[in-house]
């Protein structure tokens, strides 16, 4: 809070046993949080580092993306600002996805969204669909994030809520103590974005050493 504005780039470790094209057991995620921040700030930032990144490849890297064959003219269309839907809306598009036969399950309101509800969502638009993130072309989540809550007896009724223990989440608490800030950020994955920029199948072909969840070491 008192910086204003920091970000971290670091290994994250997954813990759910996840066995996806998605997914890894280690990967790498930039993390920037920013104070006096509401969600369309958080928003407006996911937009802005995921069209730079974009455009930077493009201008850097283009005979480098079109030998491993990627279409650049997909590339060419990611602009600010990026579509926004509700989760009315996507639980709309979802249901309706299934009633076309194009989704296995049917996507019930107050659910969280999986793996092949995010890959359809994103295969509906042209652009990364925000907020969280969702790359084109099926390829789903690429970021994550929220504005943060800032009351300290809101989030102190959410604990209790859950049944979580109060003690665990002392320290966090205590930054809102005395009071706080609308605050927000969010966190993205780079393998999964170097997936989708490069157009790759499998997260497992953007990170030299790969470790899923039967594998890792080299």
């Amino acid at each position: 809070m008192a910086l204003g504005k920091v970000y971290s780039f670091g290994p994250t470790f997954r813990a759910e046993k996840s066995k996806t094209r998605r997914h890894l057991t280690e990967f790498w995620m930039v993390e920037p949080e920013v104070a006096y921040a509401t969600l369309d700030d958080v928003m407006e930032l996911s937009e802005g580092l995921i069209t730079f990144i974009v455009k930077r490849c493009l201008e850097k890297r283009r005979a480098d993306l079109q030998t491993i064959g990627r279409d650049i003219a997909k590339l060419e269309k990611i602009d600010m600002p990026f579509p926004r839907i509700t989760y009315d809306e996507a639980v709309k598009m979802l249901q309706e996805g299934f009633a076309k036969g194009a989704l296995e399950n049917k996507f019930e309101w107050g659910g969280d969204l999986g793996s092949p509800d995010e890959t359809y969502l994103s295969a509906q638009f042209e652009r990364p669909l925000c907020v969280d993130v969702l790359a084109p072309e099926g390829y789903g989540e690429i970021i994550g994030g929220s504005q943060r809550m800032a009351s300290h007896e809101l989030l102190l009724q959410r604990i209790h809520e859950h049944g979580l223990p109060e003690e665990a989440f002392k320290w966090y608490l205590d930054l809102r103590k005395f009071g706080s800030v609308p605050h927000g950020g969010f966190g993205m994955g780079i393998e999964r974005a170097v997936a989708w920029i490069c157009g790759l199948e499998h997260v497992r072909e953007t990170i030299p050493f790969p470790r899923t969840l039967h594998r890792l070491y080299p």
